[in-house]
């Protein structure tokens, strides 16, 4: 896939002759141009930062005579070692900021300060605030509520609350009963079981407002409110995902679509978290929402098209995001994530969430978080909050690894009797559960998972090409498309070290869920295990796992496809580059008796290395004012109305500074994503943005 430039040709024209140019400092960045570093600073009184805001909410006032935005945060511990009377961590109860350039915030206080009576000992989370008939609403979760007696935590009864206020910045009165009550999940009316009543989102559309909710246990629904926002029909209420996959739905309307932006995985899992954000989009506010392959959220065979995830920066669980919209026209997401770094605000039960801010742009139709590149850890341009001010971002659709060579000896089509020569059992099972006939080597499931317990499930390994490769396979599994419940069994791909350390790529059952799991292992450890979600799973699923590397860490990406031809990124695994035993491509098929996985083949690649251009076209002069078009292909992204100065500048600075722009084919170090901002980290100042990048090292380190 080409990367696509808004004067693509152009910068093509200009890369070749940087690619030829000695290369020195490059000049001052443009001052002019604002810039801001992840993750946003949260300024407290004391002037310390605070170290989290998860779950964060962004809106802009619509007060006369304040025309800030306005940040607020689940209730959480902000600052490690504050404590409160007690000794234990102080804690705040939806902590608000303000700000009036979306990149430095000013702490205005506490929401709600006092919990609601009705709530009991609930905590309160994931607030959403909107503007409603005159006044600020803020939903907020319950964790449980005065009405539940049980003092198990584990069986909390969730609500939604809400409270207004004419300002933004309070004082915020609670209304004093849930909008969303405690309930059974949708599809067992009947349980004595408590739906994860998580998450609120409001949609005001027109004359009509929206309240979106829920959780894996219960999936997530949504119900008109009252006039006043002060209470839901339950009547109304529609389901629009299914159980098991998502929450912390956002909902963006553009073009006439409605697009529903929803969590996955676990938000929560210290330096293994993988939460990642996916979407689907329907014509209607209540649905049904399907994907990109055209999969509904609501099936078995789960839908969701990727829009942010982890890309082997120092940030992973990306999600639970806000989008807003500057004065530029650009849209921004806002989210939080893990700093694989410095996972843990306690000890190492707590996971810390900062929260960051980026681009989210929009190619064929669909969002994407920095034209693919996904969460940024260096110097970007910020957003445009000032009327006159300088638009610094421009959107830079991110290239995707491809295969390139093959390689017969690793490649194996399963045209014959039996297993190609170069793979090897580890704790082979029965021989009568596994055969290779009619094109297929069918593996039937075994009652045996891999981990350092009893029982290590066997797999078949052979070994990994030297260098970067990509390795493809198409599979089956024959679980029933849905219904609940033949947990965990799975089939698929590893990068395999030993049974504690690998990289596992699959199809999986989950509950009424068939999923693509991406997931890794390492023991010991806390905690041993993480996974991520990939695109949606078909009759057939075609998973891609990429091999790259920097100068300190494999790095391992995962793609899904249901046609082989148009695939969906789940997000990059890192492991040590230095390890005592090489990794090998494995198969496996198990935890689970009674399945069989169906591999139709596995070709392994070399990684393609970009082509170079050597007759670029001339590209037309734009009349003054106009935006430029953005180029065809398998993509484009959607005009924002920038200003192509700051594009051109940014291009002369790396042609000073002798850096080939890379136009097609595998990914490679492209630092920050925005042509503005590589001018900024360009030649030395381009090693220390990126960090431990070396030229040939992909994209996801920057």
């Amino acid at each position: 896939m080409k990367k696509l430039f808004r004067t693509g040709a152009l910068i093509a024209a200009l890369a070749v002759v940087a690619s030829a140019t000695p290369a020195f400092a490059a000049p001052e960045p443009d001052p002019s141009v604002a810039t801001y570093s992840n993750p946003l600073n949260l300024q407290l009184p004391n002037g310390v930062s605070a170290e989290q805001c998860a779950d964060p909410d962004v809106i802009r006032s619509e007060t006369p005579g304040d025309d800030a935005w306005y940040l607020f945060c689940t209730r959480d511990a902000l600052v490690t070692g504050e404590t409160d009377e007690s000794g234990e961590p102080r804690f705040y109860s939806i902590p608000s900021y303000r700000s009036t350039n979306l990149v430095d915030w000013e702490f205005q206080g506490e929401a709600l300060n006092t919990r609601p009576a009705w709530i009991g000992n609930g905590d309160m989370w994931a607030p959403d605030v909107v503007f409603l008939n005159g006044s600020y609403h803020l939903y907020y979760t319950a964790t449980n509520t005065a009405a539940n007696p049980d003092t198990d935590p584990e069986h909390k009864r969730s609500a939604i609350g809400v409270a207004t206020s004419p300002s933004l910045a309070g004082p915020w009165t609670d209304s004093g009963a849930p909008v969303i009550e405690a309930q059974a999940p949708p599809a067992d009316p009947a349980s004595t079981s408590a739906r994860w009543t998580f998450d609120p989102e409001v949609l005001v559309d027109g004359d009509t407002a929206y309240i979106y909710y829920g959780s894996y246990f219960g999936g997530i629904s949504v119900r008109t409110l009252s006039a006043d926002g002060l209470t839901s029909d339950p009547a109304s209420q529609t389901e629009i995902a299914i159980s098991n996959r998502y929450e912390g739905v956002n909902i963006v309307k553009r073009d006439g679509w409605y697009y529903l932006l929803a969590s996955a995985t676990n938000c929560c899992n210290g330096p293994l978290t993988a939460y990642s954000v996916f979407a689907g989009r329907s014509e209607s506010p209540t649905g049904p929402f399907l994907d990109r392959t055209g999969t509904t959220l609501l099936d078995g065979r789960v839908g969701g098209t990727p829009v942010l995830h982890q890309n082997g920066n120092r940030w992973i669980g990306t999600g639970h995001n806000s989008v807003v919209t500057d004065l530029s026209g650009q849209q921004w997401i806002f989210y939080h994530a893990v700093d694989r770094t410095d996972p843990w605000f306690l000890d190492g039960s707590y996971t810390k969430r900062p929260v960051l801010m980026d681009p989210l742009d929009w190619i064929d139709g669909w969002p994407v978080t920095r034209g693919g590149e996904g969460p940024s850890d260096s110097p970007q341009p910020a957003p445009v909050t000032q009327p006159g001010q300088p638009v610094g971002y421009t959107p830079v659709q991110a290239d995707v690894p491809q295969p390139g060579a093959a390689i017969p000896a690793l490649s194996d089509e399963f045209d014959g009797t039996g297993l190609g020569e170069q793979w090897s059992w580890i704790r082979e099972p029965d021989a009568a559960g596994h055969t290779v006939a009619d094109g297929r080597f069918s593996w039937k499931t075994q009652q045996a998972d891999l981990n350092l317990g009893e029982n290590p499930a066997g797999i078949v390994t052979e070994a990994a090409p030297e260098g970067d490769y990509v390795v493809d396979t198409k599979l089956s599994l024959d679980v029933p498309e849905d219904g609940c419940c033949q947990n965990f069994v799975q089939g698929g791909l590893l990068a395999y070290t030993d049974d504690g350390h690998y990289i596992k790529l699959g199809v999986t059952s989950i509950w009424e869920t068939r999923q693509t799991e991406f997931g890794k292992r390492s023991e010991p450890g806390n905690p041993a295990y993480g996974n991520t979600v990939g695109g949606p799973v078909g009759e057939e699923t075609f998973l891609r796992l990429v091999r790259e590397h920097s100068d300190t860490e494999n790095l391992y990406t995962a793609f899904t496809s249901l046609d082989g031809l148009s695939w969906d990124e789940a997000g990059t695994w890192t492991t040590p580059l230095e390890e005592a035993v090489a990794p090998r491509i494995a198969l496996f098929s198990m935890a689970g008796a009674g399945f069989t996985t169906s591999f139709d083949y596995v070709r392994v690649f070399e990684l393609a290395v970009d082509p170079v251009v050597t007759e670029p076209e001339p590209t037309p002069t734009a009349p003054p004012g106009a935006v430029p078009a953005a180029p065809g292909g398998n993509g484009s992204l959607a005009a924002t109305g920038l200003d192509l100065a700051p594009l051109v500048a940014a291009v002369i600075a790396l042609l000073l500074a002798g850096i080939g722009i890379r136009i097609g084919g595998a990914r490679r170090a492209s630092g920050p994503a925005s042509l503005a901002g590589r001018a900024a980290a360009a030649s030395a100042a381009w090693r220390g943005a990126c960090g431990r990048c070396a030229p040939r090292a992909p994209r996801h380190r920057c």
